[in-house]
């Protein structure tokens, strides 16, 4: 009788466990999102080079997040495989520079981020790479949130820039296709990206966007992987954390690991003598630190949300966040259309993203 009597208070404690983890990871995802959005922020004016030096920063700067955030964790079991995930991310990361040159940051933007969503969630939701195939209360709204998110990376293609002063080599801006604007002479670091025509450069950019979004969209897979088998008493990851965080340092690891060999490769290519940027260092570190923070939320909002939830959400919600630093601060989208398109787009994100947020609960 008294068991009986204790279920509404086991109930009520349930309940509110739940709404606890909730709490936890919709405040992951606005984080993450806000970082992710404004990481591009402290090298907007910032001459990056081909980017080989660059990224080589900012995975040093990740690294550290990582190793921060092990020391608080205690530094949980090391797992090999999840290095894996870290070094998919970094290869699909060394292609950001041509997608800029080529095509532009704003529309590679959103050619990848729409690849990522679309990768990352169905691989979680029909359990691909022999991975969970994880479920939500509320299907027809999930599948409709990640559906908006999609549309709504479409719609911001049609957001047409407008720049009042010529883009020099030292100032990129966050979200102009710069490639049709800018003059030869302003251009320092000549590649073979800027002798391609333009329709070639259009399709080399798109190509290799698509390309990023995939492998940006699967660098999650091994961690999910390890987490599935944890249970299977003859699995070699038996035993596993079921805590995403634990995860990050290893991931993180195989990010600074494979910049490192890619930079390295890249030194030998250019016969030891890399373009090397002194001005990029501090920027680049603090925008490292920046992404290596969202991504620790993003670990957390899976943990506490699903991947199948925090996928639509913090794949395309970044890009409102960069369009609004385009738009209030540094004035890149002019002009009533592109206002209204921009508006579109915004409420299309946030439709999407609370579409998905509902179908969790």
């Amino acid at each position: 009788m008294e068991s009986l009597m204790d279920i509404p208070r086991l109930l009520g404690a349930s309940n509110s466990t739940n709404a606890t983890e909730l709490t936890y990871g919709f405040v992951s995802c606005a984080v993450s999102v806000v970082f992710y959005g404004s990481n591009f922020v402290p090298v907007k004016k910032i001459d990056t080079g081909d980017g080989l030096f660059f990224q080589w920063v900012l995975c040093a700067a990740i690294w550290t997040v990582s190793l921060v955030v092990n020391i608080i964790l205690k530094s949980p079991k090391f797992w090999p495989l999840a290095m894996a995930g870290g070094a998919i991310w970094a290869t699909g990361n060394i292609t950001v520079v041509p997608i800029v040159k080529t095509i532009g940051l704003g529309l590679g933007l959103l050619i990848w981020a729409s690849f990522n969503l679309l990768m990352g969630w169905a691989s979680s939701r029909f359990g691909w790479f022999g991975i969970e195939a994880e479920t939500v209360a509320k299907p027809t709204l999930n599948y409709s949130g990640a559906g908006l998110c999609l549309l709504s990376a479409i719609v911001f293609f049609f957001v047409k820039t407008d720049v009042q002063r010529p883009t020099t080599s030292e100032e990129t801006p966050l979200l102009i296709d710069n490639s049709e604007n800018s003059s030869p002479q302003s251009s320092t670091d000549d590649s073979w990206v800027d002798m391609l025509p333009p329709l070639a450069k259009r399709l080399v950019g798109s190509g290799l966007a698509v390309v990023a979004g995939i492998f940006y969209g699967f660098s999650f897979v091994p961690v999910l992987y390890i987490k599935y088998h944890a249970s299977n008493p003859d699995s070699p990851y038996s035993g596993a954390s079921q805590f995403d965080l634990d995860y990050a340092f290893a991931q993180f690891s195989g990010i600074f690991l494979t910049s490192t060999v890619y930079f390295l490769i890249y030194c030998a290519f250019k016969k030891n003598k890399p373009q090397v940027f002194p001005k990029a260092v501090l920027p680049g570190f603090v925008s490292g630190l920046m992404w290596g923070v969202a991504t620790c939320c993003w670990f957390l909002a899976n943990h506490y949300l699903s991947a199948v939830v925090s996928f639509p959400i913090i794949t395309t919600v970044p890009g409102l966040i960069a369009a609004i630093w385009g738009v209030v601060v540094f004035k890149e989208v002019r002009g009533l259309r592109n206002y209204l398109v921009l508006v579109v787009a915004f409420c299309l994100v946030l439709s999407g993203a609370l579409l998905t947020a509902f179908s969790k609960l």
